[in-house]
C-alpha cells in the first residue's frame, strides 16, 4: 500500500496549526470521517480529501471518571476531581470520542445527554493537543 497523506501525524498538525478538527471525506461515496485513514471505511475507496469539521457537536453520551490513570492524576483528577469523557455527534453526522471540558465532573447530574458542545482544543501536551468539546 503506498504511503498516504491521511494518516495520524498529519492530523495532530493540523489540529495544532489550524486549531481544527479535520477528519476525511470520501469523494466517492460521501462518507465523512474524523479520523485520518488512508481509504474510506464504508466503499474501502482511497479517493478521498481532507475535510473540516465545524466544531460544533451534540454530547450523545459521557461518563466522569474518578478513578484516573497517573497521567491524569498528575493533571490533577482524581477522586475528588473527576474528569468526563463522552461520545459526541458532530453536526456534520460522525461521532467521535473526547474529553468533555467546563462542565462539573463530580455533579454529573449537571450534565445532560443532548446538550450543545463547541470543540475546545486543550493543549495538555506540547507535543499533542487533546481533543476535547465544552458547552457552547
Amino acid at each position: 500500500m503506498p504511503s498516504s497523506e491521511f494518516n495520524a501525524a498529519n492530523y495532530y498538525k493540523r489540529l495544532v496549526e489550524d486549531r481544527q478538527l479535520t477528519g476525511i471525506r470520501c469523494n466517492v461515496c460521501g462518507q465523512l470521517s474524523p479520523e485520518a485513514r488512508p481509504m474510506c471505511a464504508v466503499c474501502r475507496s482511497s479517493d478521498i480529501a481532507w475535510h473540516a469539521f465545524s466544531g460544533r457537536a451534540t454530547l450523545s453520551t459521557f461518563t466522569c471518571i474518578s478513578v484516573v490513570p497517573d497521567y491524569w492524576g498528575q493533571k490533577g483528577y482524581g477522586r475528588n476531581n473527576p474528569y468526563c469523557s463522552g461520545i459526541v455527534t458532530l453536526e456534520e453526522g460522525p461521532r467521535i470520542s473526547a474529553r468533555i471540558t467546563g462542565v462539573d465532573g463530580s455533579n454529573p447530574q449537571s450534565i445532560r445527554s443532548g446538550m450543545a458542545l463547541a470543540l475546545d482544543l486543550e493543549d495538555l501536551d506540547p507535543e499533542r493537543p487533546s481533543l476535547a468539546f465544552r458547552p457552547a
